[in-house]
């Protein structure tokens, strides 16, 4: 039996009102010419459903508000309803048409999406992927999605005369096929499950070995072939630092007594040596300053002394001088009477007596510094040539007790010393080497833990196959049975439609795709659109009589857009497409719904099935205009 999926109602909610279509018939036609939208209503159902993106006309995305579609699915009933706002579009309400509740909104990603809704609601587990079977892959797989499910729902007319779920896209072929078995019950979760961990494995597994050759070309280069190597060599380091760090044991104790009490002596002389040879440079220096600074004040008071004795010849050369007239106003003062000892220019008394030729206090004051000073000048100068002659002499002492010491390091301490820095060579070149090869060890336990690893996963992949193939194994039966019974199926229903260009007709058991004419479909040109398109109807409806007639996951609706696409409406193929159609759904009414677009009817065809009709005046957004025949671009031609 099919998985129950029916579509009970569509409702657009348009910018001008409300549009609602029922399907409540088995087979429904969507009648009416090219350019009134049956492909939209079909693509807004597609988008309604989150099912992928869709391909909609301007009318939709400019007039339509909301998509509400109502489903039947597993026993429950729903109404879903989308947004075509931007905004809006990624929230979507559910009402459960049972019991008239409002459940939580879903979205269009995430985790609470309306995906997994959909899928729990078909029996699937929302994390399935869909990994590749053959060849070597190392990936997971694509996450499996409503939408791939749904490509086996809806045939679209863009598609239906060229191509067969995507099978022509080689990077879909993985996940075209995961839907085909797991629709069919060929497979389940879990061996796809197990399949995805098997091919990430791969990859694990050639990361794991590429690290381990990486690691074990550079131990080759190193030239540790082996980890017995490693460990020999390391043993041998080991035994070699050991060794040197001993000789410098033994040369330790045996430099130390060398270093006897006369040398010790000598290095304490020759430190005194050179501290009191630092104090002489040091007095040196003070005294050279001391000496310099005497003979600059010396400098000063001889100036000072110049100045004073020429003020004293300015004065006495002055007070010989008569003044006759006034230097200020010019007028004589020979008639003027003059007191005794008084200035004959200024009337004052004159302090100053001509007879008088005693020397000044303070010139006096000035000589006797300059006596003064010449003595310390001749008592700095003897004690620094003293302190230079101490110079040398400490210099000299310096010198003798460095040759003394120099000469009996070389001869007792220095052969002792080589030996010492040659051991200290030794040891540290020995721990070069050993750090050299512990870190080579650690590459070789790194070996050990990878190859462990590769073991461990190669072990994990292996179980993983064998559970694979023994669950496989107890599928073989119903595979090979529901095999036959699509390759019989297609094969009758090819010879029903007629179809020009057949000749042979068989199923691929490998990519479950139709054999035309002893090719498969994806490497078939088939001469002429409408053998292509009428191959397709004979496909899908084969795998829905064998999906009825079986145990199966396989959703019960089947929606076709254009199953006439490039017939002619006079062939005996388009009554005979439509005879298949009426019997898929009459042989057991109710399990099974076809959802039909087609332009129109064959004449002589008739049948019990709901007909909707369209056309300009009423087309299926009926709530907005039509402009007219020609006047709209055809989504089916916008890909070509």
């Amino acid at each position: 039996m099919t998985l129950q999926f029916r579509l009970r109602a569509v409702s657009l909610h348009t910018i001008e009102g409300s549009v609602s279509y029922d399907f409540e018939s088995d087979l429904t036609v969507l009648e009416g010419p090219t350019g009134v939208g049956k492909t939209t209503l079909l693509e807004l159902i597609k988008y309604g459903f989150a099912a992928g993106e869709p391909r909609l006309a301007s009318v939709a995305t400019e007039a339509v508000n909301d998509i509400a579609v109502d489903i039947v699915i597993g026993g429950n009933q729903y109404l879903i309803t989308r947004s075509l706002d931007t905004a809006k579009s990624k929230n979507i309400r559910i009402v459960d048409k049972r019991t008239g509740e409002r459940l939580p909104d879903l979205s269009v990603d995430g985790e609470s999406s309306l995906n997994s809704f959909l899928l729990a609601k078909l029996g699937l587990p929302d994390d399935i992927k869909a990994p590749a079977q053959k060849g070597k892959s190392s990936k997971p797989g694509s996450r499996v999605t409503f939408g791939d499910i749904f490509k086996f729902v809806y045939i679209p007319q863009y598609a239906i005369n060229r191509d067969i779920a995507d099978s022509r896209e080689g990077y879909y072929d993985p996940k075209r096929k995961a839907v085909f078995e797991l629709l069919f019950k060929l497979t389940d979760p879990e061996i796809l499950g197990m399949q995805s961990r098997v091919n990430v494995l791969n990859g694990e597994i050639d990361d794991a070995d590429s690290h381990l050759n990486t690691i074990l070309d550079f131990l080759r280069d190193s030239n540790t072939s082996s980890r017995e190597d490693v460990e020999q060599s390391l043993r041998d380091a080991a035994a070699e630092q050991e060794s040197a760090r001993g000789e410098l044991n033994s040369l330790r104790e045996e430099l130390d007594p060398v270093i006897d009490r006369q040398t010790q002596t000598y290095r304490d002389l020759l430190t005194d040596a050179e501290r009191s040879l630092a104090e002489a440079r040091a007095t040196a220096q003070d005294l050279t300053r001391e000496r310099d600074e005497i003979v600059l004040e010396e400098k000063r008071v001889r100036a000072d002394c110049a100045r004073l004795e020429r003020m004293r010849d300015a004065g006495a050369r002055l007070a010989n001088i008569e003044f006759s007239v006034c230097p200020r106003c010019m007028q004589s003062l020979s008639n003027r009477p003059v007191e005794k000892d008084r200035c004959r220019l200024c009337l004052q008394l004159d302090p100053v007596s001509p007879e008088r030729a005693a020397d000044s206090y303070e010139l006096q004051q000035l000589e006797m510094q300059l006596i003064e000073m010449n003595t310390q000048r001749e008592a700095t100068g003897q004690q620094l040539e003293e302190a230079r002659r101490a110079i040398i002499d400490r210099q000299s002492l310096v010198q003798h007790l460095t040759e003394t010491l120099e000469t009996r390091t070389s001869q007792r301490v220095t052969p002792r010393l080589q030996a010492f820095s040659d051991a200290s060579d030794r040891m540290a070149t020995a721990r070069t080497r050993l750090e050299n090869f512990e870190a080579a060890l650690q590459q070789w336990d790194r070996v050990e833990d990878i190859a462990a690893k590769v073991r461990g996963l190669r072990s994990e992949q292996e179980r993983l196959k064998t559970n694979i193939a023994t669950r496989k194994a107890a599928l073989v039966v119903h595979k090979n049975s529901v095999f036959a019974r699509i390759e019989e199926e297609f094969r009758r229903t090819v010879e029903n439609l007629n179809i020009a260009t057949v000749e042979s007709v068989g199923f691929d058991r490998e990519n479950y795709l139709p054999v035309i004419n002893g090719k498969v479909f994806t490497k078939t040109l088939m001469s002429g659109g409408g053998s292509m398109t009428a191959t397709q109807i004979a496909y899908w409806t084969s795998l829905m009589t064998v999906a009825r007639q079986t145990d199966s996951r396989y959703p019960s609706m089947l929606i076709i857009d254009g199953p006439r696409l490039a017939l002619n409406t006079a062939t005996e193929t388009c009554a005979a497409i439509y005879k298949r159609l009426f019997k898929g759904v009459s042989e057991d009414p109710g399990t099974v719904q076809f959802l039909v677009s087609d332009n129109e009817l064959p004449d002589d065809y008739e049948g019990e099935f709901a007909r909707i009709k369209f056309d300009y005046q009423h087309p299926t957004v009926a709530t907005i205009r039509h402009p007219g025949e020609g006047q709209v671009d055809v989504i089916a031609s916008a890909d070509e």
